[in-house]
């Protein structure tokens, strides 16, 4: 009789924090805080090396200064804004007006559009001060729909672990629903 092993996923709740390496703290925070929107929050004191937290939007940003950070960038221009390169995203009310801010900020970005279904998905990709991705969208359009077996029907598993895959594929249908519902009252005839 061969047993199978059941490995559940991790008990996470929700993206805490980013932790990113810059040359300048100090220059860092002023991009977060003005261009983003983040404020910077107490860190503990028994850190012994310079850096900062910020938070808004319920996820934090954590900055680690790291001077020689050059020594691994071998380039001296700036990097080519690239959708396709890594990236931090946040969620916006207007496409639009973000656009309208990094011109008037003077701030090089690029576009990109997503369309799925009739449904289109705005984004804008530009670059932190030490060339980290950052893209704003409005990607809640698209709705959350799974794809993987983590959600399956018919559990073929354990009692307990069928009912924990139950509720699981609850909360997701919920999830759904509710996108389901926000973007049919948004809907405009």
């Amino acid at each position: 009789m061969v047993i199978e092993e059941v490995h559940e996923a991790l008990p996470l709740l929700s993206l805490n924090h980013v932790s990113l390496l810059v040359r300048s703290v100090r220059t860092s925070v002023q991009f977060y805080e003005d261009v983003l929107g983040f404020g910077l929050i107490k860190r503990p004191s028994s850190f012994d090396f310079h850096g900062a937290w910020l938070f808004n939007y319920g996820i934090g940003i954590h900055l680690l200064e790291n001077e020689s950070i050059d020594e691994y960038d071998a380039m001296n221009e700036p990097r080519p804004i690239n959708p396709k390169d890594n990236h931090i995203s946040f969620q916006c009310t207007d496409v639009g007006l973000v656009k309208r801010r990094l011109e008037s900020m003077g701030m090089r970005y690029t576009t990109a559009v997503v369309k799925e279904g009739g449904i289109q998905v705005d984004q804008v990709f530009f670059h932190d001060p030490d060339g980290y991705m950052i893209e704003i969208c409005n990607c809640d359009n698209l709705p959350v729909l799974p794809i993987s077996s983590s959600c399956p029907l018919k559990p073929s598993y354990g009692n307990y672990h069928k009912k924990m895959a139950e509720r699981k594929c609850e909360l997701m249908e919920i999830v759904m629903m509710k996108s389901l519902s926000r973007d049919m009252m948004n809907f405009s005839f």
